[in-house]
């Protein structure tokens, strides 16, 4: 860059785990994929190994010989919206209490988690603007009710309700009632 500041880093991890996501997927071996996508057998091997140096014209050459969007490629996939109403999801029993664990998300291998406790009060949405991508963000209802999720497709939670949502398009939060509470965790890729 011009200005001397760094170029931002490729993500390299996200690009080796979908090169070999998609050639495992087509059925195709490493020697096959470089000779489709006409680049050296061990250029293609770093790149899977999250060693290499892709250029754009390396992976769209690959992203063709695998017959997937380049953003297949380098952008992690967007997360569907979740909804868990209150008394749904698996749930485990105690055995020596009256305790109850309800998975609602399970952790993404190398994800970064951010936990907020919202207070929330009837009046204007919160609306936020897409986070870093890959971001999800999930929301649980403590107390009150509240409209939450993609600024486009807000869903109405009541208290108990779980909703998992893309943090990388906007958003929003409004609540519904006085004194609503919720948890939010903010989940980073």
């Amino acid at each position: 860059m011009t200005d001397g500041a760094p170029a931002p880093r490729v993500p390299l991890d996200r690009i080796a785990a979908s090169l070999r996501h998609e050639r495992t997927r087509t059925g195709i071996s490493l020697s096959e994929l470089a000779k489709r996508a006409g680049i050296a057998k061990s250029t293609l091997s770093q790149l899977e190994s999250g060693t290499g140096n892709p250029s754009v014209e390396t992976l769209w050459a690959l992203s063709v010989a695998l017959d997937v969007p380049f953003s297949a490629l380098v952008d992690p996939p967007r997360p569907a919206v979740q909804l868990i109403r209150a008394g749904e999801g698996p749930s485990v029993p105690s055995e020596r209490a009256d305790y109850n664990a309800t998975l609602l998300s399970s952790s993404p291998p190398g994800a970064r988690r951010d936990v907020y406790f919202l207070r929330v009060e009837p009046g204007p949405a919160r609306e936020s603007d897409p986070h870093m991508p890959g971001t999800v963000e999930h929301l649980i209802v403590g107390t009150g009710r509240v409209l939450a999720g993609p600024g486009d497709e807000p869903v109405e939670l009541a208290a108990g309700d779980y909703l998992s949502y893309p943090g990388d398009v906007p958003h929003i939060c409004q609540a519904l009632e006085p004194g609503t509470t919720c948890v939010m965790i903010m989940q980073h890729l």
